[in-house]
């Protein structure tokens, strides 16, 4: 990097910070900081939502799978993404925007309280905190682990330049400010990604390399095929189940897009708008990624810095300082949303029931309440960030995909199918047992069992094991042992009834006909 780089990064910065300032003046209480006071654009939640769903993550971890399988990388992750937004954007988007419009929460999980009860609440919101601690302090060091390609600065450093510039915008201006900071972010990733493709496009003609011809070239050897290594046909089968509930809400910062728009409907087409982008986009970003080995040798075993080492030889200043800043700008977009989502989480689910005072917080003291809360959660997750390649936690890509794929189904399977009519049986017990069950699947998966398996237990079942547990488990017990009582069922029906009106509440299993789910009832 030079100092033109230098200006570019240092500038956007600056417009991230102006952004937050700006915003602050839009947040006036705990609703606007949390769900943007259910006034955001249909358009600004999808790109939102698309923005939150990266990290730099996928210009380390997935730039190493795209570096040594090849097109496996998109099939496996983004497709599987974008497939499950769709099919969230009917079953899930309208209802988690009823939570904010219907039953005034302005946390993803404060309606577990009354859906379950208050353990079943708690075990999901410390679970779901403590696990996007790990998660998030993964996405630090992937952006401070590229920060340390380009400028030299150490991992520790990197964590902390990005860390307290995130803070210091989504803490003063909520969730609009997550939202048109990751607008201008996308802005940014758009004229970086089509200026890496074009330069990589280039660099092939140079080397008298055909845009389709590439793939005949010996060291792309294999890396066509879709499916490939450890990412087989289980794997996203899996990965396409997780993704459907952790990017339609399991893991809270994309629920509260769809709580921030003004209607259910709103809700829906920022889904779609989102999918689309998921579906196209990372096309556009992972072609670099997979003519990698054409153009570089990685240094690291599992190519993880293949795309930094290929940015610096391609692109000349000013454009490699928009590619560095457009790894900035998907981190911090995922960070900043995690940490408000983890904020309304602590402030609205955790902080009333470990406190007599945080009950009686006026509009003020909340808004203050969760400012502290967002800096204090960031400041954990630069922590933990610094501890990603020790050996607890391994490389960047295990993290992410082991540890979040693996546990946040347990998690998130109450949250999610509580919303569904045909799981209304499925109440406190079915949501813990579920829950602890799972937890305990992946324990016992990813170390006992594993240590005792020749070779290891295979990735995809590492991760897909304590989700099934869970969900056989949820359906299983809400069957043997139906919940469903008359409050649970009114909550119910608030979320899945179109129109103002609000169906009338049905009989709870064996109070007499049950009449859930009858053809003039749609899913």
């Amino acid at each position: 990097m030079n100092s033109l780089d230098w200006a570019v990064l240092i500038g956007y910065f600056g417009v991230m910070v102006a952004i937050g300032v700006w915003s602050h003046k839009r947040v006036d209480n705990v609703s606007d900081f949390f769900t943007a006071g259910g006034k955001m654009p249909w358009w600004l939640s999808g790109i939102s939502h698309h923005m939150s769903g990266y990290s730099a993550v996928m210009f380390t971890g997935y730039a190493g799978i795209a570096y040594t399988y090849g097109v496996t990388s998109f099939i496996t992750w983004s497709f599987p993404i974008a497939l499950g937004i769709a099919i969230g954007s009917k079953l899930f988007a309208p209802r988690i925007n009823r939570l904010r419009s219907r039953l005034h929460v302005a946390s993803p999980l404060e309606y577990l309280k009354n859906r379950y009860n208050l353990p079943t609440q708690q075990a999901l919101a410390w679970s779901g905190m403590l696990l996007k601690i790990v998660d998030v302090g993964a996405k630090w060091a992937a952006i401070a682990t590229l920060l340390s390609v380009f400028t030299g600065v150490s991992l520790n450093q990197g964590i902390l330049i990005t860390g307290a510039i995130t803070a210091v915008y989504c803490t003063i201006g909520g969730l609009w400010a997550d939202a048109l900071t990751e607008l201008g972010q996308f802005v940014i990733q758009l004229l970086a990604g089509v200026s890496m493709f074009v330069a990589v496009v280039l660099k092939l003609n140079d080397k008298n390399i055909g845009f389709f011809g590439a793939w005949d070239e010996p060291a792309l050897h294999g890396h066509g095929k879709p499916l490939v290594g450890p990412y087989g046909t289980v794997f996203l089968l899996a990965f396409l189940f997780i993704k459907l509930f952790e990017y339609n809400g399991g893991m809270l910062n994309q629920a509260q897009r769809y709580m921030a728009t003004g209607s259910a409907r709103e809700a829906e087409r920022s889904a779609r708008l989102s999918s689309i982008l998921w579906l196209v986009w990372p096309v556009v970003l992972f072609f670099p990624m997979w003519m990698s080995p054409l153009l570089v040798h990685a240094q690291k075993p599992d190519g993880s810095d293949s795309y930094a080492l290929m940015t610096e030889q391609l692109l000349p200043h000013g454009l490699l300082g928009l590619v560095i800043v457009g790894f900035f700008s998907h981190t911090m977009a995922m960070c900043s949303s995690d940490a408000n989502a983890i904020a309304a989480v602590f402030t609205r689910d955790v902080a009333p029931v470990v406190s007599a005072k945080a009950r009686s917080w006026t509009e003020r003291s909340g808004l203050i309440a969760a400012r502290v809360t967002t800096v204090v959660f960031l400041g954990l997750s630069m922590a933990v960030a610094t501890q990603v390649n020790s050996p607890a936690f391994k490389d960047i890509i295990t993290v992410v995909i082991k540890w979040v794929a693996g546990l946040m189904g347990p998690i998130a399977i109450p949250m999610m199918l509580g919303l569904l009519r045909p799981f209304r049986r499925s109440g406190p017990t079915a949501a813990l047992t579920s829950w602890a069950a799972g937890l305990l699947a992946f324990w016992l998966v990813n170390y006992p069992i594993n240590w005792n398996v020749d070779g290891g237990v295979p990735l995809q079942y590492q991760v897909s094991i304590p989700l099934a547990v869970s969900l056989i488990l949820y359906v299983l017990i809400g069957y043997l042992k139906p919940e469903d009582t008359p409050e649970r069922l009114a909550i119910i029906e608030k979320l899945n009834t179109d129109g103002d009106g609000v169906a009338a509440v049905p009989v709870p299993a064996g109070a007499g006909d049950d009449v859930v789910g009858a053809p003039n009832q749609p899913l």
